[in-house]
């Protein structure tokens, strides 16, 4: 295992920085019988009229039993982009800094660090959408600090090769994160299993997609306990609200129907993709490891405009690199893929 000091990857501002230190922080355990007149709360039962557990232990407990990762590896955010916002917030200095991403890839990292005014280089995926791992290290210099490998990526839908992304672990010279967003449709395995082996390693999953909570905006961070800790200093106090605490423990406790549905969407997509190949003006349908199908067609402006016209919306992705001609289709019930696949017949 590289030594790796992430202390010296820290923003100078970030290191000695004191969190703010709320109600419950102070006094954590809310949920027995005691006069809680401490945090200027209404008193009047609502429910929700009570401050939620700052650290969200609850969830992170039934976590942690699932994943086999510890409590104190976990970081949970308002989405997974409020966890990736907060990582540019430690690691990046604005106006100095730089991060590498991978296109094709997810929009939302050149947003975010378009918002802390920090560089983003790119390194466009090979045409088998794979990492270019010597091009990648070589565009890396003392002022890059993340590089971001969405596996399974989005939009492309394949996992990468697992032997690309641990040399990278090893020799990218900053924080390396794995968006894993739509790793429970793989038949990769997490790197959850290896984040004990990288200090630079950081994990980032959702209950947004194989979970179908993506209303109640819950995204996880796993990492190192001193990556953690410094992520804790930085968050809101309150960042996960009551509900959606609530609601993420329930279904983390609805495991079998979870993964009933994920096996639902697995044989769906199977279907769906020999379904799209016998449409004509569909050229390439790539494989996907993930809930949904890119495919290559003759003009994506002009099917997309039909499908529109057909009540039917896709994703058109022929801007994004590699993508030309390209539609990211979601994989629906059962129902909504037959509408799919009898309009696509039809035009």
């Amino acid at each position: 295992m590289r030594e790796i000091d992430i202390n010296n990857l820290l923003r100078e501002n970030i290191k000695n920085i004191k969190a703010y230190s709320s109600a419950r922080d102070e006094y954590k355990d809310a949920s027995i019988d005691m006069v809680f007149i401490d945090a200027n709360e209404n008193p009047f039962q609502t429910n929700v009229n009570r401050y939620p557990d700052p650290q969200q232990s609850k969830v992170k407990e039934r976590l942690a039993e699932i994943k086999g990762v510890s409590a104190s590896q976990m970081l949970l955010g308002n989405g997974s982009d409020e966890v990736l916002d907060l990582l540019f917030r430690a690691f990046c200095e604005p106006k100095q800094d730089n991060v590498i991403t991978l296109p094709p890839t997810y929009g939302m990292y050149k947003v975010l660090a378009d918002l802390n005014a920090i560089e983003v280089k790119q390194v466009l995926l090979d045409e088998n959408f794979e990492p270019k791992v010597i091009e990648v290290l070589e565009a890396q210099n003392d002022n890059s600090k993340i590089l971001f490998l969405c596996s399974p990526n989005n939009p492309t839908a394949n996992s990468f090769n697992a032997n690309k992304i641990e040399q990278l672990l090893s020799e990218f010279k900053g924080i390396v994160v794995i968006d894993e967003a739509y790793i429970d449709f793989s038949k990769q395995e997490s790197w959850l299993s290896r984040l004990n082996d990288f200090p630079n390693l950081i994990v980032t999953q959702t209950l947004s997609k194989a979970y179908g909570l993506a209303g109640i905006r819950l995204g996880i961070c796993y990492a190192s306990e001193y990556i953690i800790s410094v992520l804790n200093k930085i968050k809101p106090p309150y960042n996960v609200n009551q509900l959606t605490q609530d609601k993420a423990l329930e279904r983390l406790t609805s495991l079998d129907l979870v993964n009933q549905e994920v096996d639902t969407i697995l044989n769906k997509r199977k279907q769906l993709t020999e379904q799209l190949s016998s449409i004509t003006f569909i050229k390439t349908i790539y494989p996907s490891d993930a809930n949904f199908v890119l495919a290559k067609v003759d003009d994506a402006n002009k099917r997309y405009s039909q499908l529109i016209e057909k009540g039917i919306v896709v994703r058109n992705r022929t801007t994004q690199a590699l993508c030309e001609n390209c539609l990211r289709f979601t994989v629906g019930t059962a129902e909504e893929n037959k509408i799919l696949i009898k309009t696509l017949n039809q035009l």
